[in-house]
């Protein structure tokens, strides 16, 4: 049971993360292995009890095809464009060293 209050920021992006997941039908597993990054962790950033590192973010971010900035808005509710242009994605794929298809 997570303690965190509804207007923490870990909370809030914990939702975010979890709304645009959803949206794209992907599992957290899924988004575990895209990313790089470990289920559990990635259920711990979801439920807001975990004060995530930026490049894991940007990890997250390019594993669902986004720019980190989608990740970090203010609000969970998602806008109607949700992907980063194809140059966005080089960056923070190239800057960070995962590995996307």
């Amino acid at each position: 049971m997570s303690t965190s209050m509804p207007n923490d920021p870990c909370s809030l992006f914990g939702l975010r993360l979890c709304k645009i997941r959803k949206s794209k039908g992907w599992s957290q597993e899924r988004l575990a292995t895209e990313s790089g990054l470990a289920r559990s962790y990635v259920g711990g950033v979801e439920r807001g009890q975990r004060n995530i590192a930026l490049k894991n973010i940007c990890k997250l971010a390019c594993a669902l095809g986004l720019s980190p900035s989608i990740l970090l808005a203010s609000s969970v509710a998602l806008p109607k464009a949700l992907a980063a242009t194809p140059s966005d994605l080089a960056f923070y794929k190239n800057g960070i060293g995962t590995k996307h298809p």
